[in-house]
């Protein structure tokens, strides 16, 4: 009895050197998460309408970071291995990945780089302006949604749906940079040409910001436990959009963000026909209720 003590120690000791090296994990993928926003402010400083492949590479940068984003969380929660520390390290990546990276890729590539060739000057520098403004209201409107995620409690979503782990509350700022990265690359980093097209940019990227700060729900996919058993069907639906990402990564990307987007708005949508419509009348439930 008094040998297997020595090796029980010596064994608790080094489970708990695992233990804590596991922690290094997920911060790993944080890291990676900061060097993709970092190396997408890179590409987009050096973005021109003769080297727009720079300003696609800063939007694959980005999706890349949506992914890092994603398996970091997982993983700590998988691991057991969640700290303070690795929130707020999170917190702080998510600013530079989805927040600064973004808004300086859409004011590059739907604004600074508008020629001038078919608009005068004034109304070049006003669409400049105007989108700097729609950018920075974006990267103040994702840092916003991170402070209200790190104090909320218990959320309320003001939709339909029970709040919990299911639904965010307001769309998450990786999804709206998602969605910025992925226009920018379903056009293959090639600058806005038309002032009218600036202008429309600069209208969603102000509503991608409104929805980050807005209470409408968004589906989050943290209820699909990867450890738990699961149709084969989902299986296949896994495969097919990762066939599609590979091989068809601009529409299916631009598809999938869209999309996205556009859930929380057909919710809340529907809630809002829901919650108009009239209650049936007493003879009317009365009826429907008799065999």
């Amino acid at each position: 009895m008094d040998e297997l003590t020595p090796r029980r120690r010596e064994s608790d000791r080094t489970r708990g050197k695992m233990r804590k090296g596991v922690y290094i994990l997920p911060s790993l993928f944080t890291t990676a998460n900061i060097a993709a926003g970092f190396y997408a402010i890179l590409q987009t400083v050096h973005g021109s309408p003769t080297g727009a492949w720079h300003l696609d590479f800063a939007a694959k940068a980005i999706g890349f970071a949506v992914l890092f984003d994603g398996l970091d969380g997982r993983i700590a929660r998988m691991t057991n291995t969640a700290s303070d520390f690795g929130r707020e390290l999170d917190s702080l990546a998510d600013v530079i990945t989805f927040g600064v990276a973004p808004a300086l890729l859409a004011w590059m590539w739907g604004f600074h780089l508008l020629p001038t060739a078919f608009i005068s000057p004034d109304l070049h520098l006003k669409i400049i302006q105007l989108g700097s403004i729609a950018c920075f209201a974006f990267l103040i409107a994702g840092a916003s949604r991170l402070a209200r995620f790190n104090i909320a409690k218990n959320p309320q979503p003001s939709n339909p749906g029970r709040p919990g782990k299911k639904y965010f509350v307001g769309m998450p700022i990786p999804a709206g940079a998602g969605v910025i990265a992925a226009v920018v690359h379903f056009a293959g980093g090639e600058p806005v040409t038309s002032w009218i097209t600036s202008l429309s940019w600069m209208l969603m990227v102000i509503v991608i910001g409104y929805l980050m700060v807005s209470t409408w729900r968004f589906y989050s996919f943290k209820d699909i436990d990867f450890r738990s058993r699961h149709p084969f069907r989902l299986i296949v639906i896994f495969g097919v959009i990762g066939a599609s990402i590979w091989f068809f990564s601009r529409p299916a990307l631009f598809a999938i963000a869209i999309l996205y987007m556009a859930s929380g708005v057909l919710w809340r949508l529907q809630w809002i026909f829901h919650r108009k419509r009239p209650p049936a009348p007493p003879a009317y439930r009365e009826a429907s209720q008799t065999p």
